[in-house]
């Protein structure tokens, strides 16, 4: 759920609000980009990734986070604005910085924000939950890296049954963490996520007329579930583009890439082309929901890729030392404090 309310009356109106076309994508939308994505994995991410049931696990672990809503108002309010940010028309984020130039942490772009009148609860904070989830993932393969080595070379019986325990609970955790990450790239696929003008175009200059009807629930909900193919989508999906960037990078050329689609939104609605049955909101919407997955699909590569530099437990161990069989990394990862 974007800002259909502002936060302050959020947790009166949450539950109010909670039928599928007022959340971010509706569940069809972020069901698809999870389970497109998760099909889409290249032989070289493990194997318990590439199976039917983990593609269906994440296609509901990606509903997840609209599915919590509700659950109280600070939970809301830290949480809801971590879905959007509200670019506006001169790339800025309500009179900050631009997606191109994002202060290194939350807590810098919030010093940003505030200096420019406003704080990242009102703006949204979408590209550091991108990247925290996708960091989180990291860590995650990290530490599957090192229980699946360590539980095949392991001589002892009892430390070869907990690699194994934890290994398939590390499993467990890397879906849940898949379909989270799986939403917020969703949410970053979705133009009205990524503007000011995010349901209807709101108190700004508006020479071309735009509407200021609150098309976002119906368009990313409705549309989506009346027109939009899980197969059309799949076909749809770009090829792989693994260049090794930093996630910032990546995720700031991703969620710009959206924003600027925004006014092409716009004018498809003027032009009638969300009207139900248009067959031009289908397509555009299909083409979004398709940039999520390829997106998702291509994030999960590069996570796994990175974590094979991870390290992980405590005293901290080197993946890669773990996989060469040149650390034993029981106490690590077990803990003996």
């Amino acid at each position: 759920m974007h800002r259909l309310i502002r936060p302050a009356a959020a947790a009166l109106c949450v539950l109010a609000l909670v039928p599928g076309h007022a959340l971010a994508w509706g569940a069809m939308g972020h069901r698809i980009i999870g389970q497109a994505a998760m099909e889409a994995l290249p032989a070289e991410t493990p194997a318990f990734l590439r199976t039917p049931t983990a593609a269906s696990d994440v296609g509901e672990l990606s509903r997840e986070l609209d599915r919590s809503k509700g659950a109280g108002e600070v939970h809301d309010q830290n949480r809801d604005p971590g879905h959007f940010v509200d670019v506006e028309d001169d790339g800025r984020i309500l009179g900050g910085p631009t997606l191109g130039a994002l202060p290194p942490t939350r807590a810098d772009y919030e010093t940003a924000l505030r200096a420019a009148g406003t704080d990242s609860w009102k703006a949204g904070y979408l590209p550091y939950s991108i990247i925290e989830s996708w960091q989180q993932l990291a860590k995650d393969f990290g530490y599957w890296r090192a229980l699946n080595a360590a539980e095949a070379r392991s001589a002892d019986p009892g430390r070869r049954a907990w690699y194994a325990e934890d290994r398939r609970r590390r499993e467990a955790q890397i879906l849940r963490t898949i379909g989270d990450l799986s939403h917020l790239v969703g949410d970053g696929a979705q133009p009205l996520h990524v503007t000011a003008h995010y349901n209807g175009w709101g108190d700004y200059p508006n020479p071309k007329g735009y509407t200021q009807a609150k098309i976002h629930g119906p368009f990313e909900g409705d549309l989506v579930f009346a027109q939009v193919k899980p197969d059309a989508v799949r076909a749809a999906m770009a090829p792989p583009a693994l260049d090794a960037r930093p996630i910032e990078v990546r995720t700031a050329a991703y969620l710009a890439g959206t924003a600027a689609l925004v006014e092409s939104l716009y004018q498809l609605e003027k032009s009638g082309g969300l009207a139900p049955n248009d067959p031009r909101g289908g397509a555009f919407a299909t083409a979004r929901l398709a940039a999520g997955a390829s997106e998702l699909r291509d994030a999960i590569t590069e996570a796994w890729r990175a974590s094979a530099a991870a390290k992980v437990g405590w005293p901290a161990v080197s993946v890669a030392d773990v996989e060469a069989g040149r650390v034993d990394p029981f106490d690590a990862l077990y803990g003996v404090d």
